[in-house]
């Protein structure tokens, strides 16, 4: 497995710098070529790229391993409910970042296994941030070196609380979790970044209200667990993939 995370690391960083060719274009807008998807979210050049890829060098490192990723075609529930090893991926997490240009996007792969993350890597190419990580070994690191959560002295004290910097229904997490008493800071930050940011003992909370997809939380959900962390829903459970035809995730709680 370890071997198999530093082939994830190195293609990660392989897709990174080819993305930052773009993100650093003197006519970005033409380069980025972006375009809509029906939901409306961004499809930009970079996305299609970086997608193209990651793909092909998944499928020469492991060859029997299904992928699914948020820009290649969504395999069928029939065939998918059956995959027990997978890859999932999300080409480029934070395209309005990207198009913001404020460096706050990010490369995710994640290995899958019976349900829950395995290996995990995001890579922030602008911010020159690349995390990897073993659950199994619980071992997760930035840029070479070991990270570990950092949870608050004091359950009552204030905290660091992320939210999302381009989804308003995660401001939430300021409002719900925020203590009788206390005064926390709250973070905006887009991007799995924010699992990461936990992760390095750099914040506290991150509570998600709003839809995300399982691409969206699966690599950083793995980076965080194996730090110390967790991703749970509000029962409490960790999130698992793969478990339904749908890909919404439930809402959930990031935590040091």
């Amino acid at each position: 497995m370890n071997q198999l995370l530093q082939h994830i690391i190195e293609l990660s960083s392989q897709v990174g710098h080819a993305i930052m060719a773009i993100y650093q274009s003197d006519d970005f807008q033409r380069a980025a070529a972006v375009e809509r998807k029906v939901d409306g979210s961004p499809l930009t050049r970079a996305d299609r790229m970086a997608q193209s890829m990651i793909s092909a060098g998944l499928a020469r490192l492991t060859p029997n391993y299904p992928q699914l990723s948020e820009e290649a075609t969504l395999t069928p529930w029939s065939e998918r409910q059956h995959w027990q090893r997978y890859w999932l991926i999300d080409p480029l997490d934070g395209s309005k970042e990207f198009l913001q240009r404020n460096g706050e996007f990010t490369v995710n792969i994640a290995l899958i296994e019976a349900g829950a993350p395995r290996l995990g890597v995001v890579f922030a190419p602008a911010l020159q941030l690349l995390y990897s990580a073993d659950v199994s070994a619980q071992q997760a690191f930035c840029n070479g070196q070991a990270i570990h959560t950092q949870p608050p002295l004091c359950s009552n004290g204030p905290r660091r609380i992320l939210v999302s910097r381009s989804h308003a229904s995660s401001a939430d997490s300021q409002t719900n979790l925020t203590g009788a008493g206390t005064v926390d800071t709250v973070i905006p930050m887009g991007s799995s970044l924010k699992f990461c940011h936990i992760a390095a003992g750099k914040a506290d909370l991150y509570q998600r209200f709003g839809p995300t997809n399982e691409w969206d939380t699966a690599a950083g959900q793995a980076i965080l667990e194996a730090a110390g962390g967790s991703v749970t829903s509000l029962d409490g459970k960790p999130l698992r993939y793969n478990q339904k035809e749908e890909l919404l995730n439930p809402h959930f709680i990031a935590r040091a």
